[in-house]
C-alpha cells in the first residue's frame, strides 16, 4: 500500500530531482520513494550487522604477557 507524502524542496533540488527521475524514466514521486527504500535498507543492514557484532562473546586478544600484533590478530580471525 502506497501513501501519499507532501515534501517540499527548494528550487534547485527539485529541478535535480526532475532530471534524476526522467533519466530513469519514472516518476520524482518515485524516485524519491526509491531512494528512500534505499536509504531505509542500508540502514536497517547496518543496525543488523551492529547488533550481530555485538551479540558475539568477547575474546580475550592478552592470552599472555603480550598483546598480539596487528597482523597476528588478523591471521587468527579475531575482531
Amino acid at each position: 500500500m502506497k501513501r501519499n507524502v507532501t515534501i517540499t524542496l527548494d528550487e534547485h533540488t527539485a529541478r535535480w530531482a526532475r532530471v534524476e527521475a526522467a533519466r530513469r524514466d519514472t516518476s520524482v514521486s518515485d524516485y524519491v520513494g526509491s531512494l528512500l527504500r534505499e536509504r531505509m535498507q542500508q540502514d536497517l543492514g547496518y543496525e543488523r550487522a551492529m547488533a550481530a557484532w555485538l551479540a558475539l562473546e568477547p575474546v580475550a586478544l592478552k592470552r599472555s604477557g603480550r598483546y598480539p600484533t596487528r597482523e597476528a590478530v588478523h591471521e587468527r580471525g579475531l575482531r
